[in-house]
């Protein structure tokens, strides 16, 4: 196993948790009653609900895109008998 199947599997698991995430995150956003068509991007949307929003939505793919990327290395690590090399490079 090499840097390139590392970085398809490392980029491609981040890649799809972080969709997954954002999807969670919206169906809990209409679950709490909030509003199904908010746009953060949209200066009429309220400020305090726009920011809240981005903050459920970034806290949620940013935490599946970590543990998806753990996951991705524990289990190349366990294929090749060695972490990655850019994980290695890191540690030093």
């Amino acid at each position: 196993m090499g840097s390139m199947v590392w970085k398809i599997l490392g980029t491609g698991s981040a890649i799809a948790a972080g969709i997954a995430a954002t999807k969670v995150a919206d169906q809990l956003w209409q679950k709490a009653g909030r509003d199904r068509a908010l746009d953060p991007k949209d200066p009429d949307s309220p400020v305090w609900e726009a920011l809240a929003y981005a903050a459920l939505t970034g806290l949620a793919a940013g935490v599946a895109r970590t543990m998806a990327t753990r996951k991705a290395a524990q289990f190349y690590a366990r294929s090749a008998g060695h972490k990655p090399q850019e994980i290695v490079d890191r540690d030093l």
